[in-house]
């Protein structure tokens, strides 16, 4: 499970719970102004999930507005980009930045820089709902940045293209977070950073400005995120790849070329990693092998076993047994062994 944190004004006194709101958001995001007609009596649920530096937040709430005043910036900016998906349940959200205004509706996005001024309102009588991201800035290089300030404070789709997949990646995380491990937030991190910055460079405002070296190297990063979703699908082969991307399998290999790899190559690893990932868990230690190779796509428990004996030069079943006894013998050792700092206290 990935680190969480959740926050209900629930928990604390009527009285309090919008400035409590006010400090979390203030953590959270960057100083605002925030105001709301429930004030006296405000309702609102998030969770905090963190990916290392990266911030996610699942949150619905009653209506209110968030303001970033110049004055505010002033006197601090944390240099993040906040992104916003909107989700089934919310009202609209009206957004002002830097100038531009539009409205945000179910299954849209929208980016913020917090180094410009903004005001997001949704209407006194809506809920809002939807999940919040803080990036650092820092994280994306001069280029993707460039692109960001084009489409900062415009609406986004959430159901074409990159947008698609971003906002089913982040649903995904913030409902499953129980499928996946800290030791996955490396991967999971770098993975949402490539969407955004396939999202932002090939809105159209940016598209334009955009070689051809670039367009191919964001088209790849798409589909790579696409088989990180579906690898467990036994039906996910290169040809059906290339078919849901609209492009030919000559296309799909010259794709993958560019990155030293083949398409089946890239989807037969990420299949085998999961699965390596399962047999060294313990908690899945009395689960099938066959149902560990069905999780991870594939329908031949036989075949299954030929491609992780040749990746990994043993068999399923003993690389299993190799990680449950190193795991029984660290475990051995904890309890045996007295702690570093008190070892040279134990008589000899």
């Amino acid at each position: 499970m990935l680190p969480e944190t959740v926050l209900r004004t629930d928990d604390v006194a009527p009285d309090t719970r919008f400035d409590v709101w006010r400090e979390a958001m203030k953590a959270t995001m960057s100083p605002m102004d925030i105001s709301s007609q429930h004030a006296s009596d405000f309702w609102a649920h998030a969770r905090l999930l963190s990916l290392d530096d990266v911030l996610l937040w699942p949150v619905a709430m009653q209506a209110s507005r968030y303001r970033r005043t110049p004055k505010l910036i002033r006197q601090g900016d944390p240099e993040l980009y906040h992104i916003t998906l909107v989700l089934p349940g919310s009202g609209a959200l009206r957004v002002e930045h830097d100038g531009r205004r539009h409205l945000s509706l179910v299954n849209d996005l929208y980016i913020l820089d917090s180094s410009r001024p903004c005001d997001v309102e949704v209407a006194e009588n809506e809920l809002a709902v939807g999940i919040g991201v803080e990036i650092p800035r820092s994280h994306f290089p001069l280029a993707a940045e460039r692109s960001i300030e084009r489409i900062r404070g415009q609406r986004i789709s959430g159901q074409e293209g990159f947008g698609a997949v971003l906002s089913h990646f982040l649903s995904h995380l913030v409902s499953r977070n129980s499928a996946h491990q800290p030791s996955d937030i490396p991967r999971l991190k770098q993975i949402l950073l490539d969407l955004v910055t396939g999202l932002v460079t090939r809105e159209p405002d940016a598209k334009a400005s955009l070689n051809a070296e670039t367009r191919q190297r964001n088209k790849f990063l798409l589909i790579r995120s696409y088989i990180q979703q579906h690898y467990r699908n036994p039906g996910l082969t290169p040809r059906a790849v290339a078919a849901a991307h609209f492009i030919s399998p000559r296309q799909l290999h010259r794709l993958f070329e560019a990155e030293g790899i083949t398409a089946a190559a890239y989807i037969r690893g990420r299949r085998l990693t999961e699965a390596r990932r399962r047999l060294a868990d313990p908690a899945q230690y009395t689960t099938s092998i066959q149902t560990i190779a069905q999780r991870c796509g594939y329908t031949s428990a036989a075949h299954f076993s030929r491609s992780f004996s040749a990746a990994y030069g043993m068999a399923p079943r003993e690389y299993r047994e190799l990680e449950h006894r190193q795991q029984l013998d660290t475990e051995l050792r904890t309890l045996v062994l007295p702690p570093a700092a008190d070892r040279d206290r134990v008589p000899a």
